[in-house]
């Protein structure tokens, strides 16, 4: 993984690809090796649909091999709904297969000068760059099904559906899992309207012929994970809870904590909870033959994952996951896990995040273009964005573009970017994160939720401003070391409460590459990569008065516990005093 393939789609000429040495960007991969490629080579002031913008995608340091857990991969450009630096990151098989053939990370540059849907095909025989005019316009299911037609089952697939070919700001890269399912997203950002302005349909990843990457020291790797897979497997959350109920898990958590944003952000409860929880999710999959546990990619062993079927027991989607069951259930009143599973699959379909897409119906109810708990007029709002009507484009570019087309005072974004499934009055250490990330509101930036509800990795009181900026400064710096790795998030939770896990996933990292990292050197890499990207919008003309939250959620208390966020401007402003 030692060469990056640049792919330059134009003007002028047919679209090329080159490949090159690492270089200057040696020793960063996963979310590390995007932003830099970002921050060193995209223009902060052009438009993130011309053709200066770059969309990279690139897998973890870890990214290829064994390790438990390393098949995440992370997607960067210039964010067209923030406006500022974007990493996105997802599951699936493509980020494994893109390392074992060797390439740290696949750039897309420059713009076509004609609108043409293209095909590019990388194995290890070189790259094929082709036009196919009858890709146009179909949804990831339809794409993934003919290049397997096309290419075999043994492919992976990055694809992007209608929403990233009208370059839609709330626009996702879909990623094939396991079961060569479209299923599994990079979905913040808008990020696949950059796919889309490129003129990329679809990326198929062939990988035949390879072989999982060899570690420098074998040994102390496969030691190192088993200590690693070990400390997931004894954690509750990462070896009881996820694996049980998947993500959805968090539901009646947070809705009992009083932080489940309900009707749009008015209330901190949802009376419906119950019925969309994980626990009732995951008996429903089982008496319909669906499937609770399952990985996202090969290597899991969290297996939050799952696979959802229908009434009839026909495959309908993923398991939707707790912000996707947040954002079009409690977020809009909806209490149907029908419902819901069909908006995931049609997000899926068209490539929409379903976080900005819940967040947005919510903010259309509450201009009044459908009543909240009316999961019919929901779909039909959804597929209003796959049909590209003038509504679906304004919904499908998002919550802040849809408050301001209907006038809205109440639109839960920060930098443009809908909040997720968490109220930042109830739990502000996420409040911090949402405010202050360079990607603007994102949970996984800077989970606090570990210690603001969950007691993982100590207690801060959620209702109160104390220990706040702290818990969200250290955990965005971890978090990016994390998405560097090519890890999933959900490893925090076991690495924050058992230093021996810790260190295990420090001695993958050095076993493999031949390192000897500390842990003082890991929180490096992570105040490395967040200086890059505060430093890029900062060129893009971000001042601190875009690390806030909306004035309401200062002013507006939040039932049941009657509070607002606490947080104080100067409090914000010193997160990251340290860079």
């Amino acid at each position: 993984m030692d060469k990056i393939l640049r792919i330059n789609m134009g003007p002028g000429g047919e679209p090329a690809y080159k490949t090159e040495p690492i270089g200057d960007f040696a020793g960063l991969g996963g979310r590390g090796l995007t932003s830099a490629i970002v921050s060193k080579e995209v223009p902060p002031t052009c438009h993130a649909l011309g053709e200066e913008n770059k969309l990279v995608i690139a897998p973890g340091l870890l990214g290829g091999t064994t390790g438990a857990m390393t098949g995440r991969v992370s997607v960067g450009c210039k964010s067209p709904l923030t406006g500022g630096i974007k990493e996105a990151n997802a599951g699936g098989q493509p980020a494994q297969m893109i390392a074992r053939l060797g390439y740290a990370a696949v750039v897309l540059e420059g713009k076509p000068a004609e609108d043409k849907s293209y095909k590019i095909r990388i194995s290890a025989d070189g790259v094929e760059i082709t036009s196919d005019p009858g890709l146009k316009m179909k949804g990831n299911y339809d794409v993934v099904d003919q290049m397997k037609q096309e290419y075999g089952d043994k492919i992976a697939c990055i694809s992007i559906g209608q929403a990233g070919e009208m370059k839609l700001s709330s626009a996702t890269v879909a990623f094939t899992n396991m079961e060569q399912r479209p299923a599994r997203h990079a979905a913040r950002g808008g990020i696949g309207a950059v796919m889309g302005s490129k003129g990329v349909k679809v990326i198929v990843i062939d990988d035949s012929g390879t072989s999982m990457r060899s570690a420098k020291d074998p040994e102390k790797f496969k030691t190192a994970n088993r200590a690693f897979v070990a400390g997931l497997k004894k954690h509750p959350v990462t070896g009881e809870g996820l694996p049980a109920y998947g993500t959805n898990v968090l539901t009646n958590v947070v809705n009992e904590a009083g932080g489940y944003p309900t009707f749009n952000f008015k209330t901190g409860r949802f009376a419906g909870a119950a019925s969309i929880s994980g626990e009732t999710q995951a008996e429903m999959m089982k008496s319909r033959g669906g499937q609770v546990t399952h990985g996202c990619h090969r290597g899991c062993v969290i297996r939050c994952s799952g696979i959802w079927h229908d009434k009839d027991g026909h495959y309908l989607t993923k398991q939707p996951e707790y912000e996707t069951v947040w954002a079009h259930g409690g977020n809009c009143g909806i209490d149907d896990l029908d419902v819901i599973a069909t908006l995931d699959r049609l997000d899926d379909d068209y490539g929409i995040d379903t976080i900005e897409m819940g967040a947005t119906i919510g903010v259309a109810m509450d201009a009044g273009l459908a009543e909240f708990g009316d999961g019919e007029a929901a779909i039909n709002l959804v597929k209003e964005v796959g049909k590209g009507t003038p509504l679906g484009r304004i919904l499908g570019s998002g919550a802040a573009v849809t408050g301001k087309v209907f006038g809205v005072e109440r639109v839960p974004v920060v930098k443009n970017q809908a909040m997720p499934a968490y109220d930042p009055r109830a739990v502000q250490g996420i409040g911090v994160t949402y405010a202050t990330s360079p990607m603007g509101a994102d949970h996984t930036a800077g989970y606090s939720v570990t210690a603001n509800l969950l007691g993982v990795g100590g207690t801060v009181d959620p209702l109160a401003p104390a220990g706040q900026i702290e818990l969200s400064r250290n955990l965005q710096y971890a978090t990016a070391v994390i998405d560097s790795v090519g890890m999933c998030l959900f490893v925090a939770f076991a690495t924050l409460d058992q230093p021996e896990t810790f260190q295990a996933m420090i001695d993958m990292v050095n076993s493999f590459h031949g390192l000897a990292l500390t842990a003082d050197d890991v929180v490096g890499l992570g105040k490395k990569v967040t200086k890059m990207e505060r430093d890029f919008n900062a060129r893009a003309g971000f001042t601190k008065n875009d690390d806030r939250l909306p004035d309401y959620f200062k002013k507006e208390a939040l039932e049941p516990h009657n509070v607002t966020f606490s947080v104080t401007d100067e409090e914000l402003d010193s997160v990251f005093q340290d860079l």
